[in-house]
């Protein structure tokens, strides 16, 4: 009975984020094949502890996706939330020895929104494609990062204990890290639909020249949300950072692809002005559900990432053909 609602609770918020109704059927219809091969795999995957831990994993992935729904909502992209989300990961873990935890997470954010800026500033007034901005500036992060390394690679890593909490402690049964999670997916929610802002951004997507003429002030629009989108991202990062207790130089680069394919099966469409955060959420369980599929395959890394690119590329050609018929 869980998994027929959660399948028609899928293709409800599917359908409300205006999406054709075929298209929703067939996401529908492929949660619940996903989960009657898992539990061909695996009779006990069902358990509670599995559903905790498909929680706890999906939550980083989920938060970071909500780069990319955003700025998706506006016709543009942010390649660049894997690296924001990994520097804040590595600048909290290696600057808490130094000055401890408080500065360290508040520096670490500041380096996240200063990504942001940039690419919203590149954006709105440079007028660079957002595709092309946020992979430079990505690029630029990842070198600024590097030599960042170098000046601390002697004072070794700490990991704040409120981070770690929340990564990998459950209450309850629940990973601790729904306490973050609820209240930020509850607003970005809200915002979306019952805000000037989230209008703007369904303005702005769908006709950023009607939007312009209309009065709308759009490079504000531009420079808050990739600003936004770099804090959200530094989120990511610590919550993931916490979750694996690792810094690295690539902690929450390979969440990037999987970060984009979750918004585009969620509903947002890549063009701009339809979709939203709640398919989103749900296209991150369902490609969490597929990478425990695929782990328990024994299917590579290199498997993985070619098959998140053909579901991009699928659900975008059906996305596209569904809509022209309609």
């Amino acid at each position: 009975m869980l998994l027929v609602a959660a399948s028609a609770l899928l293709g409800h918020l599917l359908t409300e984020q205006q999406m054709p109704q075929q298209l929703a059927a067939w996401i529908s219809s492929l949660t619940n094949n996903k989960y009657a091969v898992l539990a061909i795999l695996n009779p006990a995957i069902l358990s509670v502890f599995w559903v905790s831990n498909t929680l706890k994993i999906a939550i980083p992935l989920a938060m970071l996706a909500a780069c990319q729904t955003l700025t998706m909502l506006t016709g543009g992209i942010d390649l660049s939330a894997g690296t924001a989300a990994t520097i804040a990961a590595y600048v909290t873990a290696t600057a808490t020895p130094l000055i401890g935890a408080p500065g360290a997470i508040g520096i670490a954010m500041c380096c996240a929104l200063a990504i942001g800026a940039v690419n919203g500033i590149g954006v709105a007034f440079a007028r660079v494609h957002p595709l092309i901005m946020t992979l430079g500036t990505g690029l630029i992060a990842t070198g600024c990062l590097l030599v960042y390394q170098r000046s601390v690679i002697s004072t070794g890593t700490i990991y704040p204990e409120v981070l770690v909490w929340l990564g990998t402690g459950r209450t309850f049964g629940l990973p601790n890290g729904l306490v973050l999670f609820v209240p930020f997916a509850a607003l970005i929610l809200w915002a979306q639909r019952r805000t000037g802002f989230g209008r703007l951004l369904y303005a702005v997507g769908s006709n950023e020249a009607a939007a312009r003429l209309s009065g709308v002030r759009v490079w504000q629009v531009h420079l808050a949300l990739y600003s936004l989108s770099g804090v959200i991202a530094g989120l990511s990062g610590l919550l993931y950072l916490g979750m694996v207790k690792t810094a690295s130089l690539s902690l929450a680069l390979p969440l990037d692809l999987p970060s984009v394919a979750a918004a585009v099966i969620g509903g947002t469409s890549i063009f701009g002005g339809r979709g939203g955060y709640g398919g989103t959420i749900l296209g991150a369980l369902i490609l969490t559900v597929l990478t425990t599929m695929l782990t328990l395959m024994q299917i590579p890394e290199g498997g993985r990432r070619i098959l998140f690119g053909l579901i991009i590329l699928l659900v975008t050609a059906l996305y596209i053909r569904l809509t022209d018929r309609s």
